[in-house]
């Protein structure tokens, strides 16, 4: 299985309201959580329980998600 090398960061565009910053972090966020699920086993919503998706979180190296990312979480999975 090949990797796909990462593509380069862009800046954020600026002026943009707080509130839309906040809410593409915490898609990026969730993204990166779902993934870490789906290759630990979590394949469906009803496995992603909070306390896995926290726990998940934190070994990845992520900030303890809130409830609305815990639920955005189980949205992206089938």
């Amino acid at each position: 299985m090949s990797t796909l090398p990462a593509l380069p960061k862009k800046p954020l565009p600026a002026g943009l309201p707080r509130e839309w910053y906040e809410t593409h972090n915490r898609r990026l966020k969730a993204m990166r959580i779902a993934i870490a699920l789906l290759d630990t086993g979590v394949y469906t919503a009803a496995q992603a329980r909070n306390r896995t998706i926290r726990t998940t979180a934190q070994r990845i190296g992520v900030h303890p998600p809130s409830l609305t990312t815990c639920r955005l979480v189980r949205a992206l999975l089938p």
